[in-house]
C-alpha cells in the first residue's frame, strides 16, 4: 500500500520538527545524564532520533477512547541507564513541548495544530488534511 504524497510531505515535515525538538533537548540538557552506551554520539548518524540522549517522535492514533479524537501523540525519551527522577524527566517534557509549540507554526505556517495534553500524553491535534484534488 502506497502513502498519498500529501501524506508522505507531511509526515516528513513532522520528522524534521521532531528532529528541531530534539536538536534544542540536546543543547539544553546533554549533560544531564550519561547517555545509553548502545547510542552513538549526537550527530552520527542519519537521524537525530537514533543518536544522542534524546530521541522525539510521534505516534498517529485514531483517538478511540479520546476526547481530542485523532492526531500525533509526542514522544519524547530519555535515551540513559541513569534514574531520572520523575520531576525532571517531567521539566525536560515540559520545555521540549513548549519548544515544540513555539515550532509549529514555523513548520506548518498553513495549517492550525496545537499541542494538547491527552490525559498524561501530549498529542499534536487540528488540521491534518491532504487539501482538495485536483482534475
Amino acid at each position: 500500500m502506497s502513502s498519498h504524497p500529501k501524506q508522505i510531505a507531511f509526515e516528513q515535515t513532522l520528522l524534521e520538527l521532531s528532529h528541531a525538538v530534539d536538536d534544542y533537548l540536546e543543547d539544553r540538557y546533554h549533560d544531564y545524564f550519561v547517555r545509553h552506551p548502545n547510542r552513538p554520539k549526537r550527530g552520527t548518524t542519519a537521524s537525530a532520533s537514533q543518536d544522542g540522549l534524546f530521541s522525539i517522535g510521534t505516534q498517529f492514533t485514531a483517538g478511540y477512547g479520546s476526547d481530542l479524537g485523532r492526531g500525533y501523540i509526542v514522544v519524547i525519551e530519555i535515551r540513559t541507564l541513569q534514574d531520572v527522577p520523575p520531576i525532571i524527566r517531567r521539566e525536560i517534557e515540559e520545555d521540549g513541548i513548549e519548544y515544540l509549540r513555539t515550532q509549529l507554526p514555523v513548520f506548518f505556517p498553513d495549517r492550525k495544530i496545537e499541542v494538547k495534553k491527552d490525559g498524561n500524553l501530549y498529542k499534536l491535534v487540528g488540521d491534518f488534511s491532504l487539501g482538495y484534488a485536483s482534475h
